[in-house]
């Protein structure tokens, strides 16, 4: 499966978009808002530059990107006033896979700019926003062009299935599963595990060459907490959809060919 072809997110703004089901990543990226708050701050006191250039990796097609940027925005407009120092311009990427829709973002921004210029006396601050599809595992930016990385619920989606998960025969080595589950050979785990090794070193080498010296990466990961390859935390959910998947498939009609 080409997964940078046929991946992404449920568009629009209906009851099964991403745009309405996406409250478990909004609280997530609140949790580590402070985090990501106090980063920027950090880069801003550091790198003087009358340009900022920040790029959200995995935005998919909801609201919680654009509040993203209007906290990042508002962090340094603080920072601004209490060292007396002019406003800097924002050069705002938002990446995804590039059938995620963008669109739906798009058409959020004048309320976006709305919000921000809501109670404030002073002028805004120039805020440039674009779309750039694409895989993040791989060049996305030119050279020394970006100051601030953020990435939240992304990284977990690998570039691809790992090879290593079919047997000479083309057949899944995970019989009978669609989650790594307790029956799931340790082969599964490890063929999962190596992907990502090689996904987020590239991953890392690609956002080192765009970075400039000094700049800053906030990125928000998946993870579990012991050494067992099952997920004992999610694989009751998994489990469900395990279930419901096959009483889909066994709904079916059968074809004869």
């Amino acid at each position: 499966m080409d997964v940078e072809r046929v991946f992404h997110m449920s568009g629009g703004v209906g009851k099964t978009s991403y745009a309405q089901n996406s409250s478990l990543q909004k609280k997530a990226s609140d949790m580590m808002k402070h985090i990501t708050i106090e980063t920027i701050q950090q880069l801003y006191h550091e790198v003087t530059a009358k340009s900022l250039g920040i790029a959200d990796l995995g935005c998919s097609s909801g609201p919680n990107s654009l509040s993203l940027i209007k906290d990042i925005v508002e962090a340094v407009e603080g920072c601004c006033h209490r060292a007396f120092r002019p406003l800097p311009e924002f050069r705002v990427f938002l990446n995804d896979l590039p059938t995620n829709d963008f669109n739906s973002v798009f058409k959020t921004l004048p309320d976006f700019y709305r919000d921000l210029k809501k109670d404030k006396t002073e002028r805004c601050p120039a805020i440039f926003i674009a779309g750039y599809p694409g895989s993040f595992y791989g060049r996305l930016f030119p050279n020394n062009c970006l100051h601030f990385i953020y990435s939240s619920y992304s990284l977990h989606w690998l570039s691809k299935v790992p090879p290593s998960l079919y047997n000479e025969q083309g057949k899944s080595i995970n019989r009978g599963n669609v989650y790594i589950s307790e029956s799931t050979p340790p082969s599964v785990s490890r063929a999962y595990w190596n992907q990502f090794q090689d996904d987020f070193s590239l991953f890392l080498k690609s956002r080192s060459e765009e970075l400039v010296t000094g700049g800053r990466m906030v990125l928000i990961i998946l993870g579990r907490i012991g050494h067992d390859h099952v997920d004992r935390g999610n694989s009751f959910f998994w489990e469900i959809l395990s279930r419901c998947l096959a009483i889909s498939v066994s709904q079916v009609p059968h074809c004869l060919v």
